[in-house]
């Protein structure tokens, strides 16, 4: 009988493009998406959850490629057709608006937090999957819901601890650029193909510089990895309609609008765009939101094909160092725009809709790098155990400081060795250790040992003078609480 081939163990690693998310990673990223809910709820949104999971119909022609339905989406088929986990957090709102649209409130208020999924090219700092916090309105045309978002993005930012001055919110107006379109003598329906193009190719303005937006408003591009990508195919006037668009940014927001009016004049849509924009930035001005957080730009496009009218977009204007130690501004970390034929998909009626999303993880790495000194929260007090057999001792200890509201656990691993333990406490960022022998708990007192202060010490003194530090207390056990309250403040 043939020996049966034993089976290798599976590889301990993340697939290709997902990454994990450990502890105070965690942790600061749910408190700081605390932060932007509270904003958002501040404002009258109300909270929506939908499934990872939606219907390749339900996300539709919003897909990166829609011959490959599997293209761009983690997607699979079953008997009723094709799955795929969401793309964005929008495809499902248009779907949740549609399905309960007798039974929602109008105009439709939401916010939502979750994971996305993408199956595109990772890269660095680009993942497969990521965190995206929307918040929508569906069911208002008036341009007051679009100045509204604005508006409260700019107190999401500096909720999160964005500094006023260190970010910028930009507006642009998706029907400016078709009018510039039309100018282009691009801006027919069998001219579709080419618009997707060039919309795709202006986003990439700021990483990509004018020349290569040119070439892939052209032609096309050839990246440094050596994959081509096809450009939209204008003449080279065509182009030079198309940039001068974007670079008609002035000074003030009302000689940017004043500009644009010039290039578009010709053009009812575009008209109608630029007096979009004149609303909004009336309508921010009078919040207190002036061009020092909020400004007219021409560049914002965002590459999503489906908005329709104004698109937004929140620009972190402070230096980093990149990958290969140059100097570089954060960029953007959240975005949006209006997009009024989304929910008609589903129900045939054009139903007006505007919001937002903030890049989850794009503004945890910003926070990172702003604040790169600040130190790691601390970690849990920790109890540790001296006598196996005053375990339930050392539980009660546990629970009084969590009754307390104080962060505290009892360790679980093996208490053979003390030195194993304050190398679990150190480990674990915590500031304490609670030590309690059967001669304390004879006694009723703890020793209260101090880590923090502790490594201090260890780095400044002489063995003889560590002996005598005051990095250990000793403390009633009825006054433990007060005492750790005390030491933690």
């Amino acid at each position: 009988m043939a020996k049966q081939k034993k089976q290798p163990r599976p590889k301990a690693q993340t697939p290709k493009g997902f990454r994990d998310y450990r502890g105070a990673e965690v942790t600061r990223r749910d408190e700081m998406l605390a932060s932007i809910k509270r904003i958002y709820h501040l404002y009258g949104f109300d909270a929506l959850e939908t499934s990872a999971v939606e219907t390749v119909e339900a996300l539709g022609k919003f897909l990166p490629d829609v011959d490959r339905p599997n293209e761009g989406v983690f997607a699979w088929e079953e008997d009723e057709g094709w799955l795929a986990l969401r793309y964005d957090l929008t495809a499902p709102l248009a779907r949740v608006a549609a399905q309960y649209r007798q039974e929602l409130p109008q105009p439709y208020r939401r916010f939502q937090v979750g994971p996305v999924w993408r199956n595109e090219k990772p890269g660095p700092g680009r993942f497969r999957q990521f965190y995206q916090c929307d918040a929508d309105t569906v069911g208002s045309a008036s341009m007051a819901a679009d100045a509204e978002i604005c508006a409260m993005l700019c107190d999401v930012l500096e909720a999160v601890g964005i500094a006023r001055g260190d970010y910028v919110v930009r507006i642009n107006n998706r029907k400016v650029l078709n009018g510039v379109m039309d100018v282009a003598g691009i801006g027919g329906p069998e001219h579709e193909a080419e618009r997707g193009i060039v919309l795709r190719a202006i986003d990439k303005l700021d990483r990509l510089g004018e020349d290569g937006v040119r070439a892939l408003l052209g032609e096309g591009r050839r990246d440094e990895s050596g994959d081509f990508t096809k450009g939209a195919g204008l003449s080279a006037s065509s182009s030079d309609a198309v940039l001068s668009f974007v670079g008609a940014r002035c000074e003030t927001n009302a000689s940017t609008l004043d500009r644009l009016g010039d290039l578009v004049a010709d053009s009812a849509t575009g008209c109608a765009g630029v007096a979009e924009l004149r609303e909004i930035a009336d309508l921010v001005d009078a919040q207190g939101y002036g061009a020092d957080r909020i400004v007219i730009d021409p560049s914002v496009v965002r590459g999503l094909g489906y908005y329709t009218g104004p698109v937004y977009e929140a620009e972190l204007t402070f230096e980093v160092t990149d990958e290969k130690g140059q100097p570089r501004q954060f960029g953007s970390v959240a975005g949006g725009g209006r997009y009024d034929d989304l929910v008609k998909r589903f129900t045939g009626q054009e139903v007006p809709a505007t919001g937002v999303s903030v890049g989850v993880d794009r503004l945890l790495a910003a926070l990172a790098a702003r604040n790169a000194d600040v130190a790691e929260a601390d970690g849990p007090v920790i109890v540790t155990v001296m006598d196996r057999s005053a375990m339930d001792e050392y539980q009660k200890i546990a629970s009084d400081l969590r009754r307390a509201g104080i962060r505290a656990e009892v360790y679980l691993g093996n208490p053979k060795n003390f030195g194993n333990q304050l190398k679990y406490a150190d480990k674990r960022r915590a500031p304490l250790a609670i030590i309690q022998g059967e001669d304390e708990r004879a006694r009723g007192v703890v020793q209260i040992k101090d880590l923090v202060l502790g490594a201090r010490l260890a780095e400044e003194v002489s063995h003889e003078e560590w002996r005598a530090q005051p990095a250990q207390v000793e403390c009633p056990r009825d006054r433990l609480v007060e005492e750790i309250e005390a030491r933690l403040r």
